[in-house]
């Protein structure tokens, strides 16, 4: 397994040795790989030669290789319809594959405490695996974050640290004071979580060629991570064609969205941001440059829902028994949007991402009708 360069997708400067962010304040991410690929069983290994780094396989907790689940939504709007459930992994969102791939690298790096800014799912996986590993947590999280939020983070052992200040610097801040103190920050867009979402586009493309995909963004790391790996199954000549990719924003947090549709060379600060889907809302999101050029560059397409859409996408996912946080449902609202109005066309394959579990937002979770019963009256009640 070689080592490869770091590139900035924004301004194209060039990192011999490991960076997080560019001299021009963008992300960086590896040079795409090229060659022929090592096939093997679990997704890791069987694509051994697209990782920057070797994955520490034995301490694995079964990230990746998550189900494509076919639809019965799609047949509602004429297209065939996959989901891909992210919730199936260790820690209930796609953050694992990520977090996995990052933690290999410090190991192997000679770190011996990791650390990353986040109040949910990635505060989640990045505890679990740091224990997992037999490394150091440091969890920095912003003053407003819920105790019972915290308690499934918390669970996992590390430090849990509540950040008074303003929470958009905390994440530069935190790259800063890691670096002097020896902690790896495994923040939103860090160049190794960004080939770990690679493995999403990968298992995608060995069932089904799509021609959407539809993914939840908010930092725009995953947008990143899945658009790398299609590429570069193009580039490596394991796909003809890259599908349309869409990018997914809540109406109330857009600012990828807003500079898309507004034709903006940058993304500004989304002012005042309110949605149900706060897994997603990322008012002025790290990778946000980044994806906007993907965007433009390959003539792909962003799309925002609001709450009520989300709401109600939700349900009709959980209909199907695939119990979602609102981000995650955010896919399948936009595709009702993207087929009435013809930009989806009939017969088309589309996949949407499922990104984490409903288990981790049950205060939005509109339930079903509960009711109660005397035993001596169960007969009448089953009737």
């Amino acid at each position: 397994m070689g080592t490869r360069r770091l590139i900035c997708p924004v301004c194209g400067k060039e990192y011999d040795k490991p960076v997080q962010r560019c001299e021009c304040g963008e992300p960086v991410e590896f040079e795409p790989f090229k060659g022929e690929p090592y096939i093997a069983r679990t997704v890791w290994e069987r694509f051994y030669d697209f990782w920057p780094v070797e994955p520490e396989t034995e301490l694995s907790l079964g990230e990746g290789d998550t189900p494509l689940v076919k639809s019965k939504i799609g047949a509602e709007l004429g297209v065939k319809l996959y989901l891909k459930n992210e919730t199936a992994n260790p820690t209930w969102s796609f953050k694992d594959r990520g977090t996995f791939l990052a933690v290999s690298y410090a190991v192997k790096a000679g770190y011996k405490a990791v650390g990353t800014v986040s109040t949910g799912n990635m505060a989640a996986s990045v505890a679990a695996y740091a224990s997992r590993f037999g490394l150091d947590a440091k969890i920095l999280v912003s003053e407003s974050a819920s105790d019972e939020k915290l308690k499934a983070v918390s669970v996992y052992g590390g430090d849990v640290i509540r950040v008074r200040g303003d929470y958009g610097r905390l994440y530069f801040e935190s790259l800063r004071l890691g670096e002097r103190l020896g902690v790896y920050f495994v923040n939103s867009d860090n160049p190794f979580r960004i080939e770990g979402y690679k493995g999403i586009a990968f298992e995608i493309a060995e069932e089904v060629s799509p021609d959407y995909v539809l993914i939840p963004t908010s930092s725009g790391g995953l947008f990143r991570g899945i658009a790398k790996g299609f590429i570069e199954l193009r580039e490596s000549g394991l796909i003809e064609e890259l599908p349309t990719l869409i990018a997914v924003q809540a109406e109330g947090c857009s600012p990828i969205c807003r500079a898309f549709s507004e034709e903006m060379d940058r993304i500004e600060r989304f002012e005042n941001p309110h949605t149900i889907a706060k897994a997603i809302a990322n008012p002025y999101p790290p990778s946000g440059d980044a994806v906007l050029k993907l965007l433009r560059k390959f003539g792909w397409l962003c799309a925002t829902v609001s709450d009520e859409e989300i709401l109600k996408a939700q349900r009709e996912l959980a209909r199907e028994g695939l119990f979602v946080q609102p981000a995650s449902a955010t896919g399948v609202a936009a595709l009702k949007k993207l087929t009435e109005s013809g930009v989806i066309p009939e017969g088309s394959k589309v996949v949407s991402i499922l990104t984490g579990s409903g288990l981790k937002t049950l205060s939005h979770a509109e339930c079903g009708e509960i009711t109660e019963c005397a035993l001596e009256n169960l007969e009448k009640c089953l009737r």
